[in-house]
Formats: structure tokens, C-alpha cells, sequence
């Protein structure tokens, strides 16, 4: 991959992370061979014999990455259908069409069900590390049936997970396609915009208005505004991570009392909402005093930013192009 030298100075530190990654993934595609040892999340050695042909995503999140890339999907895990994020296979919203086209299966519904896992045949299961589609306690029963890597999708850009999930597919290549064709895009976008005022606040609202969970700098999304040129508001030192969200580091919870003092930002970046979101949050009596509503500096990022892959990226970049791009 070619980098300008005058352009690599000034990207962020999170952009070089990824793009040390990419270029090491893409020096491995050339030499890879199989069967290969693929480091797992739990400590546990996994050997894949040769590349995965039937693979089975008991994440819904990590679903999308596994599609963006090429990978053999066939069958996967599902969230309630038939709402502003789920299609009615249960299936996220942004990439739920191109699951249809390849013809990827519905296993169930919430909970993991390890019979029908099994059903399918896998030559290789992807379990999540942490989240509500985490299928970890299952673990040594799904091992039983094929091959399972376990990752995490919290700690990381969708980027980093997608050169991880095609080191173990073997479909490196592909995935160095679509950060390189992502990245390049959001270097153009960066470029163009016209940043509102800062820090800014990047949460997901509670419509009720009694709660609202913050994004950290740990999280895709903040990564993602801080790549490009966004600051992130430091959340008050008494939130601490004892407002976490279960063993997730990405999400701070906030409620009651903490609710208008964990939103410090000048601007407030709502993700998986939409205009009704604003509206209610604007109408908060609770958090009337607040300079991002005062100001009217609150904006809505779509019902699919919740989890980011590469297609709900795409979309967010979208967004933030109608929001503060310049023509």
C-alpha cells in the first residue's frame, strides 16, 4: 500500500494503528500458508487446517465485518426483528440485504442455541467476547463442533477486527481492500468538514430522558469523530468505570443526577437515533441548562450507528458529510 509521506505526519494515532496492521496483513497474505495459528481472545491456541468454508457468527455485530470481507458466512446469530435496527430476520439493518443475497441463515434469536450451531456443520463458529450477542459461556461446547474464535468488537475499530477475522478466514487481502477504500474516504470527508463547536458529547438517548449511555474514546464511534478531528468530552473524573456497561470499557452509563453532568460537550452527537431522538432530548427539562441544547447544537447520526462495520460506517459517514461537510 503507497503512503504519502507528507499525509502519514499528519494522520492520528488511531489511523496509524490501523495502518501498521493493514500493511502487516498485507505482507502476510503473500506468504501465508496453511494450517495456520490463530491467536484467541481467551488464551487458548486455535489451528485452522486450511481456509474456513462454512462459517457460523453467533454475533450479530461481528456478522457484518465477516460479510464486509468476503468471508463463507452461512449462518448467524439474530437480534429481535422488525425494528428501527433489525430487519425482519432479525438481521442489522445495513448489511441485512447483502446477508439475503448470500443467502446466510437465521440460527435463532437471542439467546445462543448450540444444537443449531451444530446443525449447520461449521468449520469455523466466531463467538463475541463481550457484549449482549456474546456467546462466551458456551465456549467449550461450541469447540466441541468446529474450530471457534472468540474476539472482541469493543476495544477495537471495525477495521482492526476486520484484518483479525481475515487473518483467520484467509481472506486478508479483502479486508486490506476495504479499510483502504473506507480510510480513503474519510480522509477525503476530513478534509471538508466544518467542525461544530468542541468538545463534543457522542451518546446514545434514552427517549424516556432518564438515561443516556456516552461513548468513550475506547469505543468504535469515538475513534472514529476523533480520526476525524473531533475532540471527545472528558466525562467527569466521578463517573469513573464504575458506570460502565457490564465488561464493556466503551460505554459509560449515565442516569438520575449523572445524566446532565456526564453531557459536558458544547455539541451533542446522537448515534443509533434519529430526528425523534433530538427532539426529546431537546425537550429534557432536566437538561435544559446545557449549552449544546441551549444552542440547539444537537444532531442525529441514524438508528444503525449503535454497531459500527463497515456499511454502518459508511452510512455514518454520510450523515456526518449532510451534517457539517462543507460543499
Amino acid at each position: 500500500m503507497r503512503v504519502h509521506p507528507v499525509r502519514f505526519l499528519v494522520l492520528s494515532l488511531p489511523f496509524l494503528s490501523v495502518l501498521l496492521l493493514l500493511c502487516s496483513a498485507l505482507s502476510h497474505a503473500a506468504t501465508a500458508t496453511w494450517p495456520r495459528q490463530i491467536a484467541n481472545l481467551n488464551g487458548r491456541s486455535l489451528t485452522l487446517e486450511q481456509p474456513p468454508r462454512r462459517i457460523v457468527s453467533t454475533s450479530v455485530t461481528v456478522t457484518g465485518t465477516l460479510l464486509a470481507i468476503g468471508a463463507p458466512v452461512i449462518a448467524s446469530g439474530a437480534t429481535t426483528p422488525n425494528n428501527r435496527v433489525a430487519d425482519d430476520q432479525g438481521f442489522l439493518r445495513q448489511w441485512g440485504e447483502v446477508a439475503k443475497a448470500q443467502g446466510v441463515k437465521r440460527l435463532y434469536i437471542g439467546e445462543p442455541d448450540a444444537e443449531a450451531i451444530a446443525g449447520e456443520n461449521p468449520d469455523l463458529i466466531v463467538i463475541a467476547a463481550t457484549g449482549g450477542d456474546s456467546a462466551l459461556p458456551l465456549y467449550d461446547r461450541l469447540a466441541a463442533i468446529a474450530p471457534t474464535l472468540v474476539v472482541n468488537y469493543d476495544d477495537k475499530s471495525w477495521q482492526q477486527l476486520a484484518l483479525q477475522l481475515g487473518r483467520a478466514t484467509g481472506r486478508e487481502t479483502e479486508a486490506a481492500q476495504v479499510i483502504d477504500q473506507f480510510d480513503r474516504r474519510e480522509q477525503q470527508l476530513k478534509s471538508r468538514l466544518r467542525l461544530p463547536p468542541q468538545p463534543v458529547s457522542a451518546l446514545v438517548y434514552h427517549q424516556d430522558g432518564k438515561a443516556a449511555n456516552l461513548w468513550t474514546a475506547a469505543s468504535p464511534q469515538g475513534q472514529l469523530l476523533q480520526e476525524l478531528g473531533f475532540i471527545l468530552a472528558t466525562p467527569p473524573a466521578a463517573l469513573g468505570e464504575s458506570h460502565s456497561m457490564g465488561q464493556r470499557k466503551d460505554i459509560l452509563q449515565l442516569g438520575g443526577e449523572n445524566l446532565a453532568s456526564g453531557l459536558n460537550g458544547q455539541t451533542f452527537l446522537l448515534f443509533a437515533g434519529g430526528e425523534a431522538d433530538v427532539r426529546a432530548l431537546l425537550a429534557n427539562p432536566f437538561l435544559a441548562h446545557l449549552p449544546a441544547v441551549r444552542q440547539q447544537r444537537v444532531y442525529a447520526l441514524g438508528g444503525d450507528t449503535f454497531r459500527l462495520d463497515y456499511y454502518s460506517a459508511g452510512n455514518l459517514l454520510t450523515r456526518l458529510e449532510q451534517q457539517f461537510a462543507r460543499p
